[in-house]
């Protein structure tokens, strides 16, 4: 069985976004949303696991991997939202078992309080949660603070690595955990060849900056109150400080399990491979 995933473009937006898939079109869909700064390839050892039995689809979130970058607008929780519900509209989808990791997972579990009739189980992995509760500036402080750090992307320039090998020392440096296979991995189908023969991460920089609008804590609690599906949380031991499933976020959900990984850090299925498939297959 050939393990390498077929490669797709849908719309929304007018952007071209990328798309990943793998295993039986008619199959159950498994569905992956990867974090900031990743792309769809991360997920490559999660959905060889499940493509003998599943349709496994991971889009390029917009503005990573092998998507289009957004041009004169930022990028925000409800475009994404938009994206993975175009997403499940355009192959004609019902319900899928949805999965997501970081920013993929706060995501996820919007979206399966936006969709419930869509998911039928989700699977959040090191999930953002309420992680901007500290800032209580008025709301003029925060848009101006927005404006001026969208001003300063502006003068950033995606980092040029005159080798394959500098940019591969540098997901080594920012994830020690990895081994030399997934380090290999995740750089190859991470980067870009410029024209000058250097490299470069597919992701836009412009995704560093959210809009200071965004939910408010009553708002992603409401959310997550209105999510019917069962839930498994896979979280680690030296992850995110804010994450679904610590604090008191955990008795927002109605049907919740918390599953902490150790010693993991936030790329926890990187780190904990055997487990975390272990978790998921159990759960499904």
């Amino acid at each position: 069985m050939d393990n390498s995933p077929t490669s797709h473009k849908y719309i929304s937006q007018r952007l071209r976004l990328h798309y990943s898939e793998w295993g039986d079109a008619d199959a159950p869909v498994l569905l992956l949303l990867h974090g900031l700064h990743d792309h769809s390839r991360t997920w490559d050892r999660v959905a060889q696991e499940f493509a003998i039995n599943c349709r496994v689809i991971a889009p390029d979130l917009r503005g990573h991997g092998d998507s289009d970058w957004v041009l004169g607008s930022g990028y925000d929780y409800l475009d994404y939202l938009y994206d993975v519900h175009q997403l499940i509209r355009q192959l004609g989808i019902g319900r899928v078992v949805l999965v997501g990791h970081s920013l993929g997972g706060a995501i996820a579990a919007q979206f399966a309080a936006v969709y419930p009739e869509h998911v039928e189980r989700l699977i959040l992995i090191e999930a953002l949660g309420i992680w901007e509760e500290g800032d209580t500036s008025a709301v003029h402080m925060r848009v101006r603070q927005w404006i001026e750090s969208t001003h300063a992307l502006a003068a950033r320039h995606p980092r040029r690595y005159a080798t394959m090998a500098q940019a591969l020392a540098r997901m080594r440096q920012a994830n020690p955990n990895l081994s030399d296979e997934q380090s290999d991995h995740l750089t190859r189908h991470g980067v870009l060849q410029n024209e000058d023969g250097t490299y470069s991460w597919k992701y836009d920089n412009y995704t560093y900056n959210f809009a200071p609008g965004g939910f408010s804590r009553d708002d992603l609690t409401a959310l997550w109150q209105r999510i019917q599906c069962p839930v498994l949380i896979i979280n680690a031991n030296d992850g995110l400080p804010f994450r679904i499933g610590h604090d008191d976020t955990l008795m927002f959900l109605a049907d919740a399990r918390v599953h902490v990984l150790s010693p993991a850090g936030h790329w926890v299925y990187h780190d904990r491979p055997d487990e975390t498939v272990a978790l998921i297959r159990k759960f499904l």
